[in-house]
């Protein structure tokens, strides 16, 4: 069990993440969606520790995530694995060794700054990059592949961590629609195998057919929590409103993934 109590980031004289309650329940698959700047992206990096709350609490099976120092923050990451938007591969290194690297937490620095894995390790990176069909280019530069190949390489490097939460930063933001889908059934696949799965999204429609739930949030704030089904037309307006011309362009495409597509006109008086 996650829970985030009065969780709050402030970067200055602006607020990102403000007074954030939330508890999510194992097994979980999360979407979390809003406009630029909702703060969807601040409040994963405050759960995986990327960034420290300004205040609150975050809460991971009893222990306090937000004290965790040295080692045991180290941990806590290795347990709660992030995807993000830009890969973050070392472009010059082959895929099994970028997929290895998420075993470094598991090996004394010793051996991974001697680049030396064992048997174990190299079955559990190809077990993972056979799942998403990447096994194949084992070998190959990680920099030669396209967004979407090295997106789920990304992906088999978080697997190979044995997480029990994974965390995906807008993991589908730069991919084509095909690609998208791809890393989407990944993600899914995860899920289905009992890991918690906190994505952020930028779409309508991606939320609602692969999340079980859907948190939005505008301005810091979380303005709707609930079924992926209850998320109407009136609450995705409340969610995008005041965003630029993209952002309200989301908002027009995603309203036919919506049951309710449009506030109900006013009933007709009688004559």
């Amino acid at each position: 069990m996650l829970t985030l109590e009065g969780l709050t980031k402030d970067f200055a004289m602006t607020r990102a993440v403000d007074s954030v309650s939330l508890t999510i329940a194992p097994g979980e698959l999360v979407g979390v969606i809003g406009r630029s700047g909702a703060g969807k992206s601040t409040l994963l990096r405050m759960i995986n520790r990327l960034i420290d709350p300004s205040s609150g609490k975050i809460d991971f099976v009893g222990e306090d995530v937000t004290a965790l120092k040295g080692k045991a923050l180290h941990a806590w990451r290795a347990r709660c694995a992030m995807i993000f938007q830009q890969f973050n591969l070392v472009p010059r290194l082959d895929v099994m060794t970028n997929v290895l690297s998420g075993r470094f937490h598991q090996r004394p620095t010793m051996r991974n700054l001697l680049g030396l894995f064992s048997e174990e390790d190299r079955a559990a990176a190809i077990r993972a990059l056979d799942r998403l069909d990447m096994a194949p280019f084992c070998l190959q530069r990680a920099g030669s592949l396209s967004g979407g190949q090295q997106q789920r390489v990304a992906i088999a490097r978080a697997m190979v961590q044995n997480p029990a939460m994974l965390l995906a930063d807008e993991p589908i933001a730069s991919l084509d629609p095909r690609n998208a889908k791809r890393v989407m059934d990944a993600l899914k696949t995860i899920h289905e195998d009992g890991v918690t799965v906190i994505c952020n999204l930028h779409t309508l429609d991606t939320a609602r057919a692969y999340c079980t739930r859907i948190v939005g949030m505008a301005q810091g704030r979380v303005v709707f929590d609930g079924p992926a089904a209850e998320l109407t037309a009136a609450a995705a307006r409340e969610i995008y409103a005041g965003g630029d011309e993209e952002d309200q362009a989301v908002f027009e495409e995603g309203l036919t993934s919506l049951s309710v597509t449009a506030d109900p006109e006013p009933a007709a008086k009688a004559s």
